[in-house]
């Protein structure tokens, strides 16, 4: 040849050099456990999800604390509760199951875990929606205040960060509002700002105990067919205080991650939901799939994409069976 020109291989030849310029890595900093604590005595596993399970306090609290050793350091808490009603009581009873295991794990493990919670409505409500029930309509401002409640009552038990996931119109503000007012103006929020109504919640909605008695969940979740509106929903809730926003799911969404990023500079999330974690979980139990190599790369694309940290059921295996190391 004549003229010289570009070799792409030869960067990626040597596996030191490959290592050294790669642009994108996963440390166990990025991944947060999400965990479901319920009003039981035994626990149980997620009959669609296996290896996650609906822990009691005390199960919890012993879970946490062996994986803090083991470097998952970030935890997200969905509670099960053992009393549902119209009203959505035991969302903000300061005896509720997400208080308990707040305090719990704090007089456990102390400040060694980062505990943000899920504030929604619909696993402690009776008919499974998000939101006040009038008729088959699910009420916006009304709902505000309960969610604005519950989201108090975990920051005054210890939470770290609230993370509401409703998807009712201006909740962000009333929650920043009501910490606000509470002296707890150090608590963040990571808000569900892009939370498309997905057929990947599946498997979710059997652990939380959470599928709505009527009805879908389509009148306040994004269509997701829009892309336009991700960005819209995302800009409105950062206008409205949110320190963190999410993208919820998260592989199949990461055009909506990428416009995002290119949009803001606040700290994106990525939930890797139940549906994905079954594909991933049911495919490597057939063997069809090497499961950790899968989930490390889903984990990279996520971050390639612009998220700064990623919500995933598969951290304390990836912990136990040093997947990251």
């Amino acid at each position: 040849m004549t003229v010289p020109f570009y070799r792409p291989r030869r960067l990626r030849d040597n596996p030191l050099l490959r290592d050294a310029i790669a642009e994108t890595e996963v440390r166990a900093e990025h991944l947060m456990l999400p965990v479901f604590v319920a009003d039981v005595a035994k626990d149980h596993e997620v009959q669609s999800m296996p290896g996650v399970m609906q822990r009691s306090v005390p199960s919890l609290v012993n879970e946490v604390e062996a994986l803090v050793a083991l470097g998952v350091r970030s935890y997200i808490l969905f509670g099960v509760p053992g009393h549902k009603d119209a009203k959505a009581t035991s969302a903000y009873d300061h005896e509720g199951v997400v208080p308990r295991a707040i305090r719990a794990i704090r007089e456990r493990v102390g400040p060694k875990a980062f505990i943000a919670t899920d504030v929604c409505l619909c696993s402690y409500t009776d008919h499974g929606h998000c939101g006040v029930i009038k008729g088959e309509r699910v009420l916006n401002d009304p709902s505000l205040e309960l969610l604005a409640k519950m989201a108090l009552t975990h920051a005054q038990a210890g939470a770290d960060m609230i993370a509401p996931s409703d998807m009712m119109d201006g909740r962000v503000r009333r929650i920043r509002e009501v910490l606000d007012d509470h002296d707890l103006t150090h608590v963040p929020i990571m808000s569900y700002a892009v939370k498309y109504a997905s057929a990947l919640y599946g498997p979710f909605r059997h652990a939380a105990d959470s599928a709505p008695k009527f009805g879908d969940r389509r009148g306040y979740q994004m269509d997701f067919r829009n892309r336009t509106d991700a960005l819209r929903e995302a800009l409105l809730d950062a206008e409205e205080g949110a320190d963190v926003l999410m993208v919820k799911p998260g592989l199949a969404y990461l055009d909506i991650l990428s416009d995002l990023r290119a949009n803001t500079e606040l700290p994106l999330a990525a939930y890797q939901v139940s549906g994905e974690y079954a594909m991933i979980r049911y495919a490597a139990l057939a063997g069809a799939i090497d499961e950790a190599r899968v989930t490390r790369e889903t984990w990279i694309a996520m971050r390639r994409a612009g998220a700064n940290f990623i919500l995933t059921y598969h951290a304390d295996m990836a912990a136990r069976q040093k997947w990251l190391d």
